[in-house]
C-alpha cells in the first residue's frame, strides 16, 4: 500500500469523503485550539488538551463540530456538483466573453421570438399577438439576466458572484417560461399550474413561521404578474443558496 493511500485513508469516494471530513473538522477545531489542521507530520505535532478543563472544552467543541458536519457535509456535496457545472458555463463565458455570451442569448431567444411571430401570422396556428409580445418580453428578461450574470462573474469577486451572478442566472432560467405562459393558454398546465401547487405547498409547509402564509393569503392573489414575482422571489434565494454551497465546496476542496 502506498504512502498516499495510507495518508488519505484509502482511495476512491470513501477516501475523498474521509479527507474532506478531516479537513472540515480540523478547520473547526482550529477556530478555538491551536495546531489542529495538517499537523500529523509536523515537528510540533497536533496540540492535545492536558488539564481536565481543557479536555472538557476540547471534546465538547469536537462533538459540536461533528454534529455540524452531519448537517453541512451534504451541502458540500451539492456545492461540488454545482461548482462542476458552473465551471463548465464559466469556461464558455471565458471563451466568448460578456459580449459573446450576451450575443448568444440574443440569438437563441431572438430566434424563438421570430419563430413564435412567424407561427402567429400563419392561418393554421391560432396565436394572438399578445402571446408573441409575451415571448419577446420573456426573451428580453433572459438576455438581460444572462448579461448581468456574466458581468458579475467576470468583474466581481467571490461575494459579488454569490450575491448577484447566481441569482441572475436562476432568473434567466425561471422567469422566461413563466412570462410566456402568462398569455399562452397552451403553456398554462405545464408552467402556471405546477407553480400554483408549489406556492400552496410553500404556504402550508415553509412560510408558516411568523404567520407569513396568512399575510400573503390575505393580501395577495397568485394570478397574472404575481407568478413572475413569485419566481423572481425564488430565483434570488435559490441563487444565494447555490452560491453558498459552492463557497463551502471551495473551502473543503479549493479549486485549482
Amino acid at each position: 500500500m502506498s504512502t498516499r493511500t495510507r495518508r488519505t485513508g484509502g482511495g476512491g469516494v470513501v477516501g475523498a469523503i474521509k479527507l474532506d471530513l478531516q479537513r472540515l473538522h480540523g478547520a473547526w477545531m482550529e477556530l478555538v485550539f491551536p495546531r489542529q489542521r495538517g499537523r500529523g507530520h509536523s515537528v510540533m505535532g497536533k496540540w492535545k488538551p492536558e488539564t481536565p478543563i481543557q479536555m472538557v472544552g476540547y471534546y465538547s467543541w469536537s462533538i459540536l463540530g461533528l454534529i455540524g458536519l452531519l448537517l453541512f457535509y451534504p451541502l458540500t456535496v451539492v456545492g461540488l456538483g454545482t461548482r462542476y457545472y458552473a465551471k463548465k458555463l464559466d469556461s464558455t463565458r471565458t471563451r466568448l466573453g460578456i459580449v459573446g455570451v450576451t450575443g448568444l442569448a440574443v440569438l437563441v431567444w431572438g430566434a424563438l421570438t421570430v419563430a413564435w411571430w412567424a407561427m402567429s401570422i400563419m392561418e393554421q396556428f391560432d396565436i394572438p399577438l399578445d402571446a408573441v409580445l409575451a415571448v419577446a418580453a420573456a426573451s428580453a428578461v433572459a438576455v438581460v439576466s444572462t448579461a448581468l450574470a456574466a458581468t458579475c462573474t467576470k468583474h466581481g469577486g467571490r461575494w459579488l458572484t454569490v450575491m448577484l451572478a447566481y441569482p441572475f442566472a436562476m432568473t434567466a432560467i425561471f422567469l422566461p417560461p413563466v412570462v410566456a405562459a402568462l398569455v399562452t393558454p397552451a403553456l398554462e398546465p405545464y408552467v402556471l399550474e405546477p407553480s400554483y401547487d408549489l406556492a400552496a405547498w410553500a404556504l402550508d409547509n415553509v412560510l408558516v413561521v411568523g404567520g407569513v402564509n396568512e399575510y400573503l393569503r390575505a393580501n395577495y392573489q397568485l394570478e397574472g404578474a404575481a407568478y413572475a414575482a413569485m419566481w423572481l422571489g425564488i430565483s434570488f434565494p435559490l441563487g444565494w443558496f447555490l452560491g453558498f454551497v459552492v463557497a463551502l465546496a471551495n473551502l473543503v476542496r479549493p479549486a485549482e
